[in-house]
């Protein structure tokens, strides 16, 4: 199978818009391979670009997978995911930022699911894609699974995605109460992923950008054993690379049950242009 992601040439990049507002960031990742995983099927990856063509039209990119399958597919499954969809992102010649996310997530899709049926070891691969994209004043969302993007702003901590999971669709069907979720036996099993099905769709959200907002993006090795007070307060106290550190530490310390990756973006200035 070809290693290749691009599915449009550089001359076909999306018409040139004009860069009215540049987001200032500071990035901190950190991932572990936890305390009883023997290899690591997280993924976090970032673009940051320099030029101003591609920082008006398709901004500043972000994102955290969570590999799943045997023979370190789950791993494979990330990798593949992480690069092919900021590279589709970054060059398919769509205006709008939506439109070339959701073909980002069907080419990583695609590839994906192309590569676990070409290799029989791979068999029924996937993994989670949770993206942020910070463009002019703005943030996207885009998700699928159940890793998260978190937002902290004026010390309130928000979830922006929802999980892709049966108990999180059950709770929210009335089927299950919250308080059952936490233990529940298909606690884990994903109703949407990349790598499960043809033609999967995406969640995408966009709000509103302001100075000082912190994302926090992670896997589900985090959620396993870190509660969402503890990440606030984290966040709240401590720089985003000591933060970075610290709550993998706690997700550690709980037990590190699964791989653990933490991706850290705060908005430091929005620098207008013109």
């Amino acid at each position: 199978m070809d290693e290749t992601t691009a599915e449009y040439a550089a001359e076909q990049l999306a018409p040139a818009a004009a860069l009215r507002v540049r987001p200032v960031v500071t990035v901190a990742a950190k991932t572990d391979l936890g305390r009883v995983r023997e290899n690591n099927e997280d993924k976090y990856e970032f673009f940051i670009p320099e030029d101003e063509r591609a920082l008006a039209s398709r901004g500043q990119i972000f994102l955290v997978c969570d590999g799943m399958g045997g023979h370190a597919a789950g791993q494979i499954a990330s990798e593949l995911a992480c690069k092919t969809f900021i590279d589709v992102y970054l060059h398919h010649p769509a205006t709008e930022p939506e439109v070339a996310m959701i073909a980002a997530v069907q080419a990583a899709n695609r590839y994906v699911l192309d590569n676990s049926r070409a290799f029989p070891q791979r068999k029924g691969m996937g993994t989670t894609l949770s993206a942020l994209v910070l463009l002019q004043d703005r943030a996207y969302t885009v998700q699928l699974g159940d890793s998260r993007i978190y937002r902290l702003r004026n010390g309130e901590l928000l979830m922006l995605t929802q999980d892709h999971t049966w108990v999180n669709e059950a709770v929210q069907a009335g089927i299950i109460q919250p308080e059952e979720a936490e233990t529940h036996q298909y606690k884990h099993v994903l109703t949407r992923a990349i790598g499960a099905e043809e033609g999967v769709k995406p969640d995408i959200e966009s709000l509103d950008l302001k100075v000082g907002d912190l994302f926090f993006l992670c896997s589900d090795g985090v959620m396993n054993h870190v509660p969402d007070d503890l990440i606030g307060e984290t966040l709240r106290t401590r720089t985003p690379a000591d933060a970075a550190w610290a709550l993998v530490g706690h997700a550690l310390q709980g037990g590190g049950s699964d791989n653990t990756t933490v991706l850290i973006v705060r908005v430091d200035a929005l620098m207008e242009s013109g």
